[in-house]
């Protein structure tokens, strides 16, 4: 992507588009990209507070001026979508005011990333036993995209999802969302420190040893003098060492918690969760009005009527009546209830959506009118979605990129062309030989691989490490294997060229 230009310029350029005209003409295409890259320019430099108090005076002239050309009571429909438009900016700014002092990465936001997961570790507790149900994810999902995320049962999909969204505290690693850090785990800090002491004291241990029985070959007084100088300096220098280690670690622990504990929960509120079981994730005992209406209590809007409209219009978005809000949960189909269920999370106007195997509890016939709904949700709302599921077919469809899971960590991750016309790692392969086929006669013929780790690699002379093997194509190896699944490429390719 292109290095943004800088706001003096952007803004420069901005102001000779409006130069000389009778009013300001929001619906010219080529004046919103101006604009774009002044918004880019400000958001830029967010980690200053001068620069995000411009962004909101900027952002408030516009949507006033918008306000003073065109009246709110005959606005049309494009109007109504310039003017949402503006208002998402100003609160856009007023939002990152609220987050000042919040970790920030303006890297993310030059590059289109509305959601980065860095080395990603969520462990559970039983006891004495430690679950890494997931261990050392990351990657990123782009503005408007729609990553999958694959894998059989118990992979660590849903607890990556649950993490993302909150629900679950991070034991090490980051989430950024928008450029801010929203989430993050002390565990590897802790270690840093406790490890960088266990070394230095053993270091010590072992100079003071070695000064013991340099003393002890020196009879001259001197002599035994510059040795014990010259080891205490040594120690000196291992405990200062230490000393800079765990005041970096223990800042960087406090900031940790700062961040944690004080991004705005109206941030956090942008991204939301379908979960994968329509039943228990409705409460029994709530009409589908007072659980769609929850979302807006939470948001601070408590006008009955006005609430009962947005419910309304939340249902026949999913493609049911506004009768049924007066209904329970037990009364609807499994579908009906996953529609329930995105009706929910629409309500919260959300900017990024995470669907956790919504269809996984469906029959066939529904599935394809849930993913058909979803896939027109996200067009209309401009959505982000995480999509979790096991059927890698589906996700083909369905996902822009894919993520493949196993046992906690990131193995592949590839577009979906990409990841269908060169599957590499041994455990995708298994799953793609899993998808069942249309066609009888093939179906008879498909030859099912199953994945046995200790057979596939071998990692006792190096561990592996996420690598790029093509542009964009990512995949756990070590050296040894890199090498094989570069020759497995040009065979791919050479078959496919010989099959054309």
């Amino acid at each position: 992507m292109e290095d943004i230009i800088t706001l003096d310029t952007a803004l420069g350029n901005l102001a000779e588009f409006d130069q000389g005209k009778p009013s300001i003409d929001f619906a010219s295409k080529k004046r919103q990209a101006l604009k774009k890259e002044v918004l880019a320019a400000y958001a830029a430099g967010r980690g200053d507070k001068k620069t995000i108090n411009e962004e909101i005076a900027f952002t408030m002239k516009e949507l006033k001026a918008f306000d003073a050309a065109y009246p709110r009571k005959s606005l049309t429909l494009e109007q109504k979508m310039i003017r949402s438009s503006l208002k998402e900016d100003v609160d856009s700014a007023k939002m990152a005011l609220s987050c000042s002092g919040v970790t920030y990465d303006p890297e993310l936001v030059k590059n289109d990333v509305i959601i980065s997961v860095r080395h990603l570790k969520e462990y559970f507790k039983a006891g004495d036993f430690k679950t890494k149900a997931v261990h050392d994810v990351s990657f990123d999902v782009k503005t408007g995209e729609c990553f999958g995320l694959v894998g059989e049962s118990g992979c660590g999909k849903t607890t990556t999802g649950r993490t993302i969204i909150g629900l679950y505290k991070p034991t090490s690693g980051e989430i950024y969302y928008k450029g801010y850090r929203i989430a993050a785990g002390s565990r590897w800090n802790e270690k840093e420190i406790k490890w960088s002491t266990i070394r230095a004291k053993d270091k010590i241990k072992e100079l003071e040893f070695q000064k013991k029985e340099a003393m002890a070959a020196h009879d001259d007084p001197n002599a035994k003098a510059e040795e014990a100088k010259a080891y205490d300096d040594k120690i000196a220098k291992v405990k200062e060492e230490l000393r800079e280690v765990v005041a970096t670690q223990k800042a960087a622990i406090r900031k940790i918690k700062y961040d944690n504990d004080y991004t705005n929960v109206k941030l956090r509120n942008e991204i939301q969760m379908i979960f994968q079981d329509p039943i228990d994730s409705l409460d029994p005992r709530m009409t589908v009005e007072s659980i769609i209406a929850e979302g807006l209590h939470i948001q601070g809007k408590h006008d009955r009527k006005e609430n009962e409209e947005v419910v309304a219009e939340a249902l026949k978005k999913v493609g049911l009546i506004p009768e049924y809000a007066s209904r329970y949960p037990h009364e609807f189909s499994g579908g009906q209830r996953q529609r329930i269920g995105i009706a929910r999370a629409l309500v919260m106007n959300p900017k990024v959506l995470i669907c956790d195997e919504p269809i996984s509890a469906l029959d066939v016939s529904i599935r394809a009118q849930v993913l058909n709904l979803l896939n027109e949700i996200k067009e209309e709302m401009g959505l982000t979605m995480i999509f979790i599921a096991h059927d890698l077919s589906v996700v083909k469809y369905f996902c822009d990129r894919i993520g493949v899971m196993y046992f906690g960590e990131m193995v592949e991750l590839a577009t979906s062309d990409e990841l269908f016309a060169h599957p590499l790692h041994p455990y995708t392969k298994a799953l793609l030989s899993a998808i069942p086929k249309p066609d009888p006669r093939s179906e008879k013929n498909r030859t099912r691989l199953a994945y046995d780790p200790r057979a596939s690699h071998d990692y006792s002379k190096q561990r592996p490490s996420m690598r790029e093997i093509l542009p964009g194509h990512f995949i756990l190896c070590n050296d040894e294997e890199e090498a094989k699944y570069l020759q497995e490429i040009k065979a791919l390719d050479k078959k496919k060229k010989g099959g054309k």
